[in-house]
């Protein structure tokens, strides 16, 4: 599952927090739902409480339980990691100290968001994280989200510490990547479905995914088929996916419609929380569409 070559395993999906039609976490959804990412999706790891967790509308309290549900129904067959970033450092030391005693396997700590903090502020932010615990960690680079990279000089910086292993890559800068990958021992995880086979050619590990909700099978026989030299079989699940991650990823977002697919699939996880809002029966035909052509099954009605 977990080796120096892929420290959290290859094939991961960042799970969504199933919720009540009230509002609540659906503690018991979300052992159902990471048991059918392990056992069925073929995931030998998962993310909890990450962007797609909508972990800014989650409490501490309420990750803390969730991770404990995942680890709990899964713990003993994947890799679990658990989110413990936040754009202030003392809030993310202590998410990840929590997540220790948890029973986290290792962290994905986001780049500081909204702050914008320059390269220095980010070394001593990630470095001060892993210096919390004793669990590898997984750095998130999404200047997308949080305004801010992490500039070559800084993952090479980062690569120096002894827990910091791996780079969940959403900036999609694969020649800067290569230049890391070169320099360091750090593991690239492509952090972005769009790319997924791309960064197979580059040398990453493996994918830290949002479609592996309902592709994840998919997604670990592409890992497969690329790393025994069959490239072209690897691009026939590309291009077969395609529809998947246009409808997934390119349209509503990710938590939004991943719960959408979910629900076409037969493993409905609830609504999403504000400020996001659920598919709307546009969206949600659009997607069935998508999820159809790129072979995906779903439930009758």
């Amino acid at each position: 599952m977990a080796s120096s070559h892929a420290p959290f395993g290859r094939m991961l999906t960042a799970m969504v927090t199933p919720f009540t039609a009230d509002g609540a976490v659906d503690y018991k959804a979300v052992q159902r739902l990471a048991t059918y990412l392990v056992d069925v999706q073929r995931n030998d790891g998962l993310i909890v409480s990450g962007t797609t967790g909508e972990s800014p509308t989650t409490s501490d309290e309420e990750k803390d339980r969730i991770l404990r549900a995942v680890v709990e129904a899964v713990g003993d067959r994947a890799t679990i990691v658990a989110g413990a970033g936040s754009n202030d450092t003392h809030h993310s030391v202590e998410l990840a100290r929590a997540a220790e005693r948890a029973g986290a396997d290792g962290l994905l700590v986001v780049t500081p968001y909204y702050n914008k903090p320059p390269q220095e502020g980010l070394y001593r932010h990630f470095t001060a994280v892993a210096d919390a615990t004793g669990l590898p960690v997984m750095l998130y680079d999404i200047p997308g989200r949080s305004g801010v990279p992490i500039q070559t000089t800084t993952l090479v910086r980062l690569a120096q510490h002894d827990r910091i292993v791996a780079v969940k890559d959403a900036k999609g800068d694969l020649f800067a990547a290569s230049q890391v990958m070169s320099a360091t021992d750090l593991v690239f995880y492509s952090g972005d479905d769009v790319l997924n086979l791309a960064w197979l050619s580059m040398g990453a590990a493996g994918f830290v995914s949002v479609v592996g909700h309902v592709v994840g099978a998919d997604l670990a026989n592409m890992i497969e088929l690329h790393s025994t030299g069959d490239v072209a079989a690897a691009l026939a699940v590309h291009r077969r996916l395609l529809p998947v991650v246009d409808g997934i990823m390119m349209k509503a977002g990710g938590a939004i419609m991943v719960k959408a697919a979910l629900a076409l699939v037969g493993q409905p996880v609830g609504p999403t929380r504000l400020p996001l809002v659920d598919a709307t029966e546009e969206q949600t035909a659009e997607l069935q569409a998508c999820l159809v052509a790129g072979g995906v099954k779903l439930t009758d009605g």
